[in-house]
C-alpha cells in the first residue's frame, strides 16, 4: 500500500497555518486508508511549514515537498503530480475539507459505471469553518461545452483515473489552471460525471476577499475563452455570459 496507494490527494499550500491541520484531519479520518497526501508548500511564510513537517513525520503517508520560491498553485499541484503514486488522483486544497466517506463513496460510483473523470457536489464554510447551509449541487454529466457555459465542477471534488486517462498537469496559470485543465481532458471527448452529494466543504474568504475573488475569476475566465482555448469573440461573449448568470446561481 505504501509503495502504490490506491489515490493520491494533491495539495498546494501557501501561508495556509490556520486550516491546513484541519484539511490534513478531514484526510486522516477517510474511510478509505490506501491513500498518499501529497502536500506541496508553495515558499509559505507564516508557520505552515512547522505543521507541515510534523503532520508527515505523525504518518507516512503524508509526503511533504517544500518548494525554494513562490510558484503558485499550478505548479504546486504539477510537482504533487510528479510525485504521485496512485491510480486515481484527488485535489483538496489546504483551506477546504472532506466528510469523512468522500472517497469511499467516489470511488465506488466510478467502480460502479466505469467512469474516468468525477466530481461532487459541495457546501460552502465560513472562512472560520462554520456551516454556511449553500451547497452546490453537481449534474449528472459535463462535456466541453457545458463546462465552458459554467464552471460547476470542484477542484475539491475532483477524481481522475489517471490509469485510464494518462499523465496529465496544469498550465501555469496563476488562477482557473483548474478550469484549464478540465476543459483539456473535456477537449478530447471524455466527458465528466457528478455524483449529486455534498462531499466536500468549500472554505470562503471574508467579503473583501470574496469580492477580489469574483471579478479575478470571470478576468482569468475570458483569459481561458481567448487565449487558451482560442474561442472567437463572438463565441467567447456567448460562453462568458452564460458562465456569468451560473456563477450568480450557484451563489444565491
Amino acid at each position: 500500500m505504501q509503495n502504490h496507494p490506491l489515490v493520491s490527494i494533491i495539495t498546494p499550500a501557501y501561508n495556509a497555518a490556520q486550516t491546513i491541520d484541519a484539511t490534513i484531519d478531514s484526510v486522516m479520518k477517510q474511510t478509505v486508508k490506501d491513500w498518499e497526501m501529497i502536500i506541496v508548500d508553495d515558499c509559505s511564510t507564516d508557520g505552515t511549514r512547522a505543521r507541515l513537517a510534523r503532520a508527515a513525520a505523525s504518518d507516512a503517508r503524508i509526503r511533504v515537498l517544500f518548494l525554494e520560491r513562490n510558484s503558485g498553485a499550478a505548479a504546486a499541484r504539477n510537482h504533487a503530480l510528479d510525485l504521485a503514486r496512485g491510480r486515481y488522483i484527488a485535489f483538496l486544497d489546504s483551506d477546504d475539507r472532506w466528510k469523512k466517506d468522500k472517497l469511499e463513496k467516489q470511488l465506488k460510483f466510478m467502480r460502479k459505471y466505469s467512469y474516468t473523470f468525477t466530481f461532487t457536489g459541495y457546501e460552502y464554510i465560513s472562512h472560520e469553518g462554520e456551516p454556511l447551509h449553500k451547497c452546490v449541487r453537481a449534474p449528472r454529466r459535463v462535456t466541453y461545452a457545458d463546462m465552458l457555459k459554467n464552471t460547476i465542477v470542484g477542484c475539491l471534488t475532483v477524481i481522475i483515473d489517471r490509469e485510464a486517462v494518462g499523465v496529465f498537469h496544469m498550465p501555469n496559470l496563476r488562477t482557473r489552471q483548474d478550469l484549464a485543465t478540465w476543459l483539456a481532458l473535456l477537449k478530447k471527448g471524455r466527458v465528466a460525471y457528478g455524483l449529486d452529494e455534498p462531499l466536500a466543504e468549500y472554505r470562503i474568504g471574508g467579503p473583501e476577499s470574496l469580492s477580489r475573488d469574483k471579478w479575478k475569476a470571470a478576468r482569468k475566465t475570458w483569459y481561458v475563452y481567448r487565449r487558451m482555448e482560442k474561442l472567437p469573440l463572438w463565441r467567447s461573449c456567448w460562453y462568458f455570459c452564460n458562465y456569468a448568470a451560473n456563477a450568480v446561481i450557484k451563489r444565491f
